[in-house]
């Protein structure tokens, strides 16, 4: 049993860490100013009427036996490459060896390059001054000057708890995968607890001004999402809170217009359903909403919002499991409907943390099969000649 001195100290540290974090809570978050966020996509799209068109695995390093958390970024049309993959791989999750990989999607022949190393733990702590001890989940932007940015979850002691959120820009002139190079801008300036407990997962969503706000979600007993906003060079502006409450996580962003932002959040709880805010002045203010009637059992969720105002969300909607990865459309964010059903296996299988991108008139979409490799799916408008000579195996 603890003796009174021991426990008197015990509760001290208590709430000195408690005052901590309150100050922390209270000091960090600055209302970014007001923005314009813009959508993709044709607006005369109907995404009835998409349509799977292709589909296949995605490359992986020679000998790598994991693979996770894909993110999706499309190139400036003036680039011979349509899409960009970014994940992390390496022996398994949070394994020394994981490192950032990425991989490009020809815009002719729509094949994959071989995928190539871009970030290591060892280059990036050296260049920081101070060791990493593991990388993950990479999540890609392209700025104002279409030069290409990475956020990157990195720890030093501790888990994923203790994770710091690591701003990569590019540092070559040209963006193919032979010669695309990166070096480290700065730990994102998120928390006085030497800038831990926060995590990037989702796409950002895009600026007017060619900022962007980019979803993160703190992690340190409880959990909740928040957004921060960054200018149009990749510069840190400020953060916001996007929900009360404390069981949602890896928020993705889709704009319903201009200033109305839907936020669909992780439930962690064991049988939740797809968490749900909404701001509709631009970021300044966020207000939590009924949930979803989709379930989700404890898995990432991937959305976008197109041009023609509707909504897409890739999410597992099989309870106690990932085994099964759902399409869904809606035009209102509240009422979905099932568009297409991507992966559905067996209970021990996994199909996770998907990802969207809309490219040369293409809905494209990249996901996480059993932690070990990545699967990507092409869908496209029916009738488009787009579905003619695709590359990949068709369903």
């Amino acid at each position: 049993m603890y003796s009174g001195t021991r426990l008197s100290r015990v509760l001290w540290a208590l709430l000195v860490a408690g005052v901590v974090l309150a100050l922390d809570l209270v000091q960090r978050f600055e209302v970014p100013a007001p923005a314009q966020a813009l959508t993709t996509g044709d607006p005369g799209i109907d995404v009835s009427r998409l349509q799977r068109v292709a589909q296949g695995d995605i490359p992986m390093p020679e000998g790598a036996k994991a693979a996770h958390a894909s993110s999706l970024l499309v190139m400036p049309p003036t680039q011979a490459a349509a899409l960009t993959v970014f994940w992390f791989s390496g022996e398994r999750e949070s394994g020394p060896l994981v490192q950032i990989v990425a991989s490009q999607l020809d815009r002719r022949t729509h094949i994959w390059s071989e995928p190539r190393v871009v970030a290591n733990r060892h280059v990036l702590g050296a260049k920081l001054g101070y060791g990493l001890r593991r990388l993950g989940n990479p999540v890609a932007w392209l700025d104002a000057q279409e030069r290409m940015h990475l956020f990157v979850v990195a720890t030093g002691l501790g888990g994923w708890a203790a994770s710091r959120i690591l701003h990569l820009q590019q540092s070559s002139a040209q963006q193919t995968m032979e010669s695309a190079a990166f070096e480290p801008v700065d730990v994102l300036p998120l928390s006085w607890l030497w800038n831990t407990s926060h995590l990037v997962r989702n796409a950002p969503l895009p600026l007017a001004d060619g900022g962007m706000v980019l979803p993160v979600h703190f992690e340190l007993g409880l959990k909740y999402p928040v957004v921060l906003r960054m200018g149009a060079q990749g510069r840190f502006m400020g953060m916001q809170r996007v929900s009360t409450r404390t069981h949602l996580l890896q928020p993705t962003l889709l704009a319903q217009s201009p200033q109305q932002w839907l936020a669909l959040m992780r439930d962690e709880r064991p049988h939740g359903k797809v968490g749900a805010a909404v701001t509709r002045d631009s970021g300044r203010h966020w207000q939590d909403l009924p949930d979803l009637a989709l379930d989700n059992p404890d898995a990432a969720v991937g959305g976008m919002a197109l041009a023609s105002g509707q909504l897409l969300l890739v999410h597992n909607s099989s309870l106690g499991s990932r085994a099964r990865l759902d399409l869904s459309h809606s035009r209102d964010g509240q009422h979905w409907s099932l568009l297409a059903t991507l992966a559905d296996g067996a209970p021990t299988d996994e199909f996770s943390y998907p990802a969207l991108a809309w490219a040369d008139g293409s809905l494209w979409i990249s996901y996480t099969v059993d932690r070990k490799r990545l699967a990507w799916q092409q869908f496209a408008p029916f009738g488009d000649v787009a579905q003619k000579n695709m590359r990949g195996k068709t369903p």
